[in-house]
Protein backbone atom coordinates (compact mmCIF):
# COMPACT_ATOMS: atom_id res chain seq x y z
CA UNK A 1 0.00 0.00 0.00
CA UNK A 2 1.19 3.52 -1.28
CA UNK A 3 0.55 6.39 1.03
CA UNK A 4 1.30 9.90 0.40
CA UNK A 5 1.93 12.36 2.74
CA UNK A 6 2.03 15.73 3.56
CA UNK A 7 2.20 18.82 5.96
CA UNK A 8 1.89 22.57 6.52
CA UNK A 9 0.13 23.71 3.89
CA UNK A 10 0.06 26.81 5.04
CA UNK A 11 -2.40 28.46 2.47
CA UNK A 12 -0.05 28.08 -0.34
CA UNK A 13 -2.22 26.85 -3.19
CA UNK A 14 0.63 26.32 -6.16
CA UNK A 15 2.84 24.67 -3.70
CA UNK A 16 -0.10 22.33 -2.62
CA UNK A 17 -1.02 22.00 -6.80
CA UNK A 18 2.43 21.10 -7.85
CA UNK A 19 3.05 18.26 -5.22
CA UNK A 20 0.03 17.14 -6.27
CA UNK A 21 0.56 16.70 -9.77
CA UNK A 22 4.27 15.37 -8.95
CA UNK A 23 3.20 12.79 -6.16
CA UNK A 24 2.88 9.22 -7.83
CA UNK A 25 -0.09 7.06 -7.86
CA UNK A 26 -1.06 6.06 -3.99
CA UNK A 27 -3.34 4.54 -2.05
CA UNK A 28 -4.38 7.21 0.34
CA UNK A 29 -3.33 10.60 0.97
CA UNK A 30 -2.69 11.79 4.90
CA UNK A 31 -1.89 15.83 6.47
CA UNK A 32 -0.25 16.15 9.36
CA UNK A 33 -1.81 19.67 9.90
CA UNK A 34 -1.22 23.10 9.50
CA UNK A 35 -3.54 23.66 6.19
CA UNK A 36 -3.80 27.81 6.85
CA UNK A 37 -1.32 29.73 7.89
CA UNK A 38 0.87 32.20 6.29
CA UNK A 39 0.01 32.62 2.72
CA UNK A 40 -2.93 33.61 0.76
CA UNK A 41 -5.20 31.15 -0.38
CA UNK A 42 -6.26 28.99 2.87
CA UNK A 43 -10.04 28.78 1.34
CA UNK A 44 -8.21 27.13 -1.46
CA UNK A 45 -6.04 24.67 0.17
CA UNK A 46 -8.98 23.49 2.92
CA UNK A 47 -11.41 22.89 -0.27
CA UNK A 48 -8.95 20.73 -1.82
CA UNK A 49 -8.68 18.69 1.05
CA UNK A 50 -11.59 18.76 1.66
CA UNK A 51 -12.63 17.59 -1.46
CA UNK A 52 -10.30 14.70 -1.30
CA UNK A 53 -11.89 13.61 2.18
CA UNK A 54 -8.07 13.47 3.16
CA UNK A 55 -7.43 12.76 7.40
CA UNK A 56 -6.42 15.61 8.67
CA UNK A 57 -4.87 16.53 12.27
CA UNK A 58 -5.20 19.89 13.53
CA UNK A 59 -2.03 22.45 13.48
CA UNK A 60 -1.16 25.10 15.55
CA UNK A 61 -2.32 27.55 12.91
CA UNK A 62 -5.49 25.95 12.15
CA UNK A 63 -6.35 25.78 15.93
CA UNK A 64 -5.69 29.63 15.79
CA UNK A 65 -7.89 30.32 13.41
CA UNK A 66 -10.76 28.37 15.29
CA UNK A 67 -9.85 29.14 18.76
CA UNK A 68 -8.50 32.67 18.26
CA UNK A 69 -5.22 32.41 19.81
CA UNK A 70 -3.26 34.04 17.19
CA UNK A 71 -2.46 36.72 20.04
CA UNK A 72 0.58 33.85 21.19
CA UNK A 73 2.17 34.00 17.70
CA UNK A 74 4.94 36.77 15.99
CA UNK A 75 3.54 39.13 13.29
CA UNK A 76 3.70 37.03 10.46
CA UNK A 77 1.77 34.09 11.58
CA UNK A 78 -0.90 36.18 13.19
CA UNK A 79 -0.89 37.85 9.80
CA UNK A 80 -1.97 34.88 8.57
CA UNK A 81 -4.30 33.71 10.89
CA UNK A 82 -6.07 36.76 10.51
CA UNK A 83 -5.84 36.70 6.83
CA UNK A 84 -7.31 32.85 7.23
CA UNK A 85 -10.29 33.79 9.36
CA UNK A 86 -11.48 36.56 7.07
CA UNK A 87 -11.16 33.68 3.91
CA UNK A 88 -12.54 31.00 5.32
CA UNK A 89 -16.26 30.35 5.05
CA UNK A 90 -18.35 28.59 7.77
CA UNK A 91 -18.01 24.96 6.12
CA UNK A 92 -14.33 25.49 6.08
CA UNK A 93 -13.97 26.71 9.61
CA UNK A 94 -16.48 23.46 10.89
CA UNK A 95 -13.89 21.41 8.96
CA UNK A 96 -10.81 22.60 10.54
CA UNK A 97 -12.33 22.69 14.15
CA UNK A 98 -13.54 19.05 13.62
CA UNK A 99 -10.14 17.91 13.14
CA UNK A 100 -8.04 15.55 15.97
CA UNK A 101 -5.12 16.44 17.11
CA UNK A 102 -4.39 12.96 16.35
CA UNK A 103 -5.40 9.91 14.21
CA UNK A 104 -5.24 6.29 12.98
CA UNK A 105 -5.36 5.88 9.01
CA UNK A 106 -4.19 2.58 7.11
CA UNK A 107 -5.80 -0.07 9.56
CA UNK A 108 -4.34 1.89 12.01
CA UNK A 109 -1.05 1.15 10.80
CA UNK A 110 -0.17 4.73 10.03
CA UNK A 111 -0.77 7.28 12.77
CA UNK A 112 -0.60 11.04 12.30
CA UNK A 113 0.23 13.84 15.16
CA UNK A 114 1.43 17.41 14.34
CA UNK A 115 4.12 18.13 16.73
CA UNK A 116 4.70 15.12 19.15
CA UNK A 117 2.91 12.09 19.79
CA UNK A 118 2.96 13.45 23.73
CA UNK A 119 2.18 17.53 22.42
CA UNK A 120 0.72 18.73 19.75
CA UNK A 121 2.52 22.00 19.66
CA UNK A 122 6.11 20.40 20.77
CA UNK A 123 8.54 20.99 18.18
CA UNK A 124 10.23 17.29 16.85
CA UNK A 125 13.45 18.20 14.72
CA UNK A 126 15.26 15.16 13.54
CA UNK A 127 17.95 14.48 16.29
CA UNK A 128 14.96 14.18 18.39
CA UNK A 129 14.12 11.15 16.28
CA UNK A 130 13.13 7.84 18.02
CA UNK A 131 11.95 4.33 17.53
CA UNK A 132 10.29 5.77 21.06
CA UNK A 133 8.13 8.11 19.70
CA UNK A 134 6.61 5.09 17.92
CA UNK A 135 3.47 3.14 19.99
CA UNK A 136 2.09 -0.36 17.90
CA UNK A 137 1.43 1.46 14.41
CA UNK A 138 4.35 0.65 11.37
CA UNK A 139 4.16 5.03 10.38
CA UNK A 140 4.06 7.78 12.51
CA UNK A 141 3.93 10.88 10.74
CA UNK A 142 4.62 14.53 12.07
CA UNK A 143 5.12 17.86 10.99
CA UNK A 144 5.12 21.86 12.94
CA UNK A 145 9.46 21.90 12.37
CA UNK A 146 8.95 22.14 8.14
CA UNK A 147 12.07 19.96 8.12
CA UNK A 148 11.84 17.25 5.85
CA UNK A 149 13.31 14.18 7.72
CA UNK A 150 12.69 10.23 7.48
CA UNK A 151 13.85 7.44 10.22
CA UNK A 152 13.38 3.57 10.13
CA UNK A 153 13.84 1.22 13.01
CA UNK A 154 13.43 -2.40 13.59
CA UNK A 155 10.05 -1.12 15.37
CA UNK A 156 8.92 1.03 12.28
CA UNK A 157 9.04 4.83 10.05
CA UNK A 158 9.24 8.25 11.79
CA UNK A 159 8.53 10.34 9.46
CA UNK A 160 8.18 14.58 8.73
CA UNK A 161 7.48 14.73 4.75
CA UNK A 162 8.25 18.49 5.42
CA UNK A 163 6.26 21.69 4.39
CA UNK A 164 4.52 21.74 0.96
CA UNK A 165 3.53 25.47 1.69
CA UNK A 166 7.10 26.90 3.83
CA UNK A 167 9.96 25.12 3.59
CA UNK A 168 12.69 25.57 6.74
CA UNK A 169 15.44 23.39 6.06
CA UNK A 170 16.93 25.70 3.28
CA UNK A 171 15.70 24.02 -0.07
CA UNK A 172 12.53 26.19 -1.34
CA UNK A 173 11.39 23.39 -3.24
CA UNK A 174 7.28 22.01 -1.62
CA UNK A 175 8.60 18.89 0.24
CA UNK A 176 6.43 15.67 0.93
CA UNK A 177 6.96 12.08 1.38
CA UNK A 178 5.77 8.60 -0.02
CA UNK A 179 5.17 5.58 2.55
CA UNK A 180 5.52 1.99 1.52
CA UNK A 181 3.83 0.01 3.96
CA UNK A 182 4.23 -3.29 2.74
CA UNK A 183 8.17 -2.91 2.01
CA UNK A 184 8.16 -0.45 5.03
CA UNK A 185 9.84 2.05 3.24
CA UNK A 186 10.09 5.38 3.13
CA UNK A 187 11.18 8.26 0.30
CA UNK A 188 10.75 11.65 0.77
CA UNK A 189 10.66 13.73 -2.08
CA UNK A 190 10.60 17.57 -3.17
CA UNK A 191 9.11 19.78 -6.07
CA UNK A 192 9.96 23.27 -7.67
CA UNK A 193 6.72 25.31 -8.24
CA UNK A 194 6.51 29.13 -8.71
CA UNK A 195 7.64 30.65 -5.57
CA UNK A 196 7.30 34.52 -7.82
CA UNK A 197 3.64 34.91 -8.34
CA UNK A 198 3.26 33.36 -4.47
CA UNK A 199 5.60 36.34 -3.51
CA UNK A 200 3.41 38.47 -5.57
CA UNK A 201 0.40 37.43 -3.93
CA UNK A 202 1.26 37.86 -0.63
CA UNK A 203 2.02 41.28 -1.19
CA UNK A 204 -1.16 42.06 -2.66
CA UNK A 205 -3.03 40.52 -0.06
CA UNK A 206 -1.51 42.70 2.03
CA UNK A 207 0.79 40.14 4.28
CA UNK A 208 3.88 41.19 5.44
CA UNK A 209 7.01 40.71 3.01
CA UNK A 210 8.83 38.69 4.99
CA UNK A 211 6.45 35.80 4.40
CA UNK A 212 7.38 36.43 0.75
CA UNK A 213 10.64 36.56 0.86
CA UNK A 214 11.25 33.62 3.13
CA UNK A 215 9.86 31.56 0.25
CA UNK A 216 12.87 31.94 -2.23
CA UNK A 217 15.24 30.46 0.55
CA UNK A 218 13.64 27.79 1.96
CA UNK A 219 13.51 29.30 5.57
Amino acid sequence: MQVGLISDVHGNRIALEAVLADMPPVDALLCAGDVVGYNPWPAECVGELRAREVPTVMGNHDRAVVEDTAFRFNRMAKAGVEHARRALGAEALDWLESLPVERRACDGRVRIVHGHPDDPDRYTYPEDFSPRLLDDEDVLVLGHTHVQHAERYAEGIVVNPGSVGQPRDGDPRAAYAVVDLEARTVETRRVAYDVETVQEAVREAGLPDRIATRLARGE
